[in-house]
Order: C-alpha cells, then sequence, then structure tokens
C-alpha cells in the first residue's frame, strides 16, 4: 500500500533541528523526499539526511539564509540539480532578539521581519513554478502573533505579518491549485527556547493552562503540518492552524 505522500518534494528551512527536524522527518516517513535547509547546524543537517536516506527517500542539505534574497536563490539552484520539482514548502527558519521593544533599534526590526516574514515571499516566489496543482506551503507562526509575550514584540510583530502574508499568497497561488496555510504552535521546548529569558515561566503557564496535557512537542507540531499536506486538506487554504493543545482558548 503506498504512502500518504508517496513520491512528493518537502523543502524544509530550518529543518535540522527542533520543530523544523519534526517536520522532515514526518513527512519523509510518509513519502516525502525532502531538501533540508540549515543555516549553522550543518553537521545537524547532515545527520538527519542520512536518517532520510535510510528510510529509502533522497535527501539533501542545503545551506543558506531563508531571508535573504541572493542566499535563496542559490538554495533554489542547488535544489534543481537534484529535484525537477517541488510539492511542499515548509517555512520554518526563525530568528530574533528577545528584549524589550522599547529597547529595540531598526535593525532590530528588520532582522525579524526579514527572517520570520519576508523569508515567506522569498520561498513562494520560488517554489509555486516549481509545483503543480496540489502544492502547499505552511509557514511556522507563534501565538505572539496575536498576544503580547514580554521581550517578544518584535518577533510577535514578524509573526503576524507572517499570518498576513498567508492570506495573501493563498489568495495569489489558489487559482492555480497551490494552498498556503499557517501553524501556530504553543510552548514547544526546543533549543530556541532556550534563548528566552523567561523559558521557565513559560513552560510552566503552558503546562498549567493547557487543558489538553502539560506537554506540546516538535512530534505534535509535524503532526499538524503534516495534515496540512495531505490531499484531504485541499480546501484549507490561507488559514491558521493553532496546535496548542487549548492554551490560546484557555482565558
Amino acid at each position: 500500500m503506498p504512502l500518504a505522500l508517496q513520491d512528493k518534494v518537502a523543502f524544509v528551512t530550518g529543518g535540522a533541528r527542533g520543530i523544523g527536524r519534526a517536520c522532515a522527518r514526518k513527512l519523509a516517513s510518509a513519502g516525502c523526499d525532502v531538501a533540508v535547509n540549515y543555516y549553522n547546524s550543518h553537521a545537524e543537517a547532515e545527520a538527519l539526511c542520512a536518517e532520510i536516506r535510510a528510510m529509502g527517500r533522497r535527501a539533501i542539505a542545503l545551506q543558506g539564509s531563508a531571508g535573504d534574497p541572493d542566499s535563496v536563490a542559490e538554495m533554489f539552484a542547488a535544489f534543481a540539480g537534484t529535484f525537477d520539482r517541488l510539492d511542499f514548502v515548509i517555512s520554518n527558519a526563525a530568528s530574533g532578539v528577545l528584549k524589550p521593544a522599547m529597547e529595540m533599534k531598526l535593525k532590530h526590526f528588520r532582522w525579524c521581519m526579514e527572517t520570520n516574514a519576508f523569508a515567506l515571499a522569498l520561498l513562494a516566489q520560488h517554489a509555486a513554478p516549481l509545483m503543480r496543482d496540489g502544492g502547499r506551503i505552511v509557514a511556522m507562526s507563534s501565538l505572539g502573533s496575536q498576544r503580547a509575550m514580554p521581550n517578544y514584540g518584535f518577533v510577535g510583530a514578524s509573526k503576524a505579518a507572517l499570518e498576513s502574508l498567508v492570506r495573501t499568497f493563498a489568495q495569489e497561488l489558489g487559482p492555480r491549485g497551490i494552498r498556503v496555510n499557517a501553524v501556530s504552535a504553543g510552548v514547544v521546548d526546543t533549543d530556541a527556547l532556550a534563548y528566552f529569558p523567561n523559558r521557565e515561566q513559560l513552560l510552566a503557564e503552558f503546562a498549567q493552562r493547557t487543558p489538553a496535557g502539560p506537554k506540546l512537542t516538535a512530534e505534535d507540531v509535524a503532526g499538524a503540518v503534516y495534515l496540512l499536506c495531505l490531499p484531504e486538506a485541499h480546501m484549507v487554504n490561507g488559514a491558521t492552524l493553532f496546535v496548542d493543545g487549548g492554551f490560546a482558548v484557555s482565558g
């Protein structure tokens, strides 16, 4: 019996660690070949590619910055050396400056916006010509797009911009059969969370206020990304899917 996403091709940015790694693994286990983008985590990316190849799938590691036009162009040129089409793009790479908004500078705003929001535009512009009817673009957002969170102001603003772009690209690419959606994840204890000065507080509050249970994993988030890539989700377009165990509605 064929796998649900047999012979599809996925491109995952920030795919070497955390949620991106879980997404790459999940899609590969469902039958996808995978291009894994990374910035600094070369060893982790290559190890993941070896793991995916052991599943019988093709995998390549692509170094680059998802928010830099020249870097994205280079990544897609390298991608074209292995793959002649693209089915799924998971825009997961993220970065930002974690400090009070009153202390932020223009360079901080630009960094957040370029890495977390403009990256989606770059990826969509390069990916769409390679996609057929049924293509999917999934962007990773966060609860900070709608909630005020300490030290998260500029990152949250960039995530709000990201969700707005998701709606725009859903309209522009929808007639071509390409669906564009976002996944907004709750608090996941990844390496990235270690940079938050209030990490322990975030984990404790999430555990206390989440109706579905105290812990959200990267695999939980990857499962939602997988659902949006299934053929059955072809009429889900321009949406933000919350994966937080009910945290956002718990008051």
